[in-house]
């Protein structure tokens, strides 16, 4: 069964839908069409309940009206019948792989890897399933974690392998599978006070090398840049299934800044499935514009790609509290940028001894 409660039957049913709309309509004498919402930052708006950005109420209807939307009608049908086969089947695909696949299905072939990725997001809207649901997976991996947690993993053979993300792996760390639902992952023990995500695998190795981990009673969570869904799935669960506070630490540039929001609020790509991705709780550690000139760090001036990214944040709505406004405005009026290993203009040590044990008293008074 998956996060949202789903059974593989459950999961067919739904894609099998997507075929219904379609047929009704060719009965009628109609095209056939695809209706799913828009998705735009300017169609999500904030969910009070659920405590995350979801899709608004504007809709938009595929149709065969035009060659290009029939095919992207076909290539949908194509589609659901190959996960449909994949879960019958007990396998699984890369998106990749999918999308070489699509070779085969005549004038329903993709163009291009984005058509095949968007498609499948598209059916998760749709069908209200996730990707994980469809048996596909993404190229990218899934963060590494460090830390006195223990996970029971199910492997391939149907076993399960209990791991302690400290004692049982290397320096690398404990390699989040793509899938972390319940069927494959499961959440034993843990002796940590807090998780706290890393962007870069720079600093990560930094405070795996320093020990930060045991000294400060915590899990880290190397992000791995923009995180993966599994990622980001992991971490919520951690979250809400052993109540622990996330703290996240990036770089200090307006990416990071959507980074942040990817895992507090979600990612508009994914805010279909916001509430099973998104951990509302999580708190923005660094670096912040601030940092730049209280700890004077070595920084590049903002490009302006930089620039027109701080600008359109102003008008997301997941930075619509006045502490980001105010701390994207700072960004703009100083024109600088800051990477976390910036700290280490005052040595290898500064960031475990100085700069973390100083913003870990401001947020958990520590």
């Amino acid at each position: 069964m998956s996060a949202n409660g789903y059974t593989k039957e459950q999961v067919i049913e739904a894609l099998h839908d997507i075929a219904g709309e379609m047929h009704n309509k060719m009965l009628k004498g109609e095209p056939p069409t695809m209706t799913l919402p828009v998705r735009t930052k300017q169609n999500i708006s904030f969910d009070s309940k659920l405590g995350v950005y979801k899709y608004g109420k504007k809709k938009s209807t595929r149709d065969a009206t035009s060659l290009g939307s029939a095919r992207q009608l076909l290539r949908a049908l194509h589609v659901t019948e190959f996960i449909e086969e994949m879960i019958e089947a007990g396998k699984s695909s890369t998106l990749r792989e999918m999308y070489y696949i699509s070779e085969g299905w005549g004038h329903g072939k993709f163009g291009s890897q984005n058509e095949s990725n968007n498609l499948a997001e598209d059916l998760e809207i749709i069908t209200k399933c996730m990707r994980e649901d469809f048996k596909l997976r993404p190229e990218e991996d899934g963060a590494r974690i460090i830390g006195n947690i223990t996970f029971e993993e199910r492997n391939r053979r149907g076993e399960w392998m209990r791991i302690n993300c400290r004692d049982d792996v290397g320096d690398s760390g404990y390699g989040v599978p793509y899938n972390v639902e319940l069927e494959k992952l499961r959440l034993v023990d843990h002796d940590v006070d807090f998780i706290m995500a890393i962007e870069t695998g720079g600093m990560f190795d930094r405070l795996v090398e320093n020990g930060f981990d045991e000294s400060a009673r915590c899990a880290l969570v190397h992000l791995k840049g923009q995180p993966a869904r599994s990622t980001r799935r992991i971490i919520k669960r951690m979250n809400e299934e052993w109540n622990l506070p996330v703290l996240v630490f990036l770089d200090g540039d307006p990416w990071s800044y959507r980074i942040y929001a990817s895992i507090a609020y979600g990612a508009i790509k994914t805010a279909h499935i916001s509430e099973y991705l998104a951990t509302p709780s999580a708190v923005y550690l660094g670096i912040r514009a601030g940092d730049i000139e209280s700890y004077d760090l070595p920084a590049d001036d903002l490009s302006s790609k930089d620039i027109q990214a701080l600008n359109a944040e102003l008008s997301d709505p997941r930075f619509a509290d006045a502490e980001w406004q105010e701390e994207i405005k700072l960004m703009l009026e100083l024109g600088k940028k800051a990477e976390q290993q910036s700290l280490a203009k005052y040595g290898l040590d500064f960031v475990t001894e100085t700069y973390l044990p100083e913003k870990l008293a401001e947020i958990l008074g520590r």
